[in-house]
């Protein structure tokens, strides 16, 4: 089985500065201290969950209510508190494109 890997060095990825959360590279187990790139700079997060390739992992506490960023846009707000390390996904995040409901909320 081939491994993933984009960067060297990282095991999770952060295309822009603004994000709250990293997209995993390759699987990452719970406990396992997650090095990921931000700019110039090497950060780490140990991991409270286990995480999937490709899925979304906190780089920090993120209240509830909170408009997550990936990739420096919008991607939905927080249902729950959400600490560092903790798999980001439908079960804690809304998705809030395209609802008419929110349409007047700014």
């Amino acid at each position: 089985m081939a491994e993933h890997q984009i960067e060297e060095g990282a095991d999770a990825l952060v295309m822009d500065p603004r994000d709250h959360v990293a997209t995993a590279i390759k699987d990452l187990e719970q406990g396992q201290k997650v090095a990921y790139r931000v700019l110039d700079q090497v950060r780490e997060v140990t991991l409270v969950d286990a995480i999937g390739f490709g899925h979304k992992l906190a780089l920090q506490d993120i209240a509830q209510g909170t408009d997550i960023c990936k990739y420096g846009e919008v991607i939905g707000r927080t249902t729950v508190l959400i600490r560092a390390g903790e798999h980001v996904h439908v079960h804690n995040v809304e998705g809030i494109r395209g609802r008419g409901d929110q349409a007047s909320k700014a």
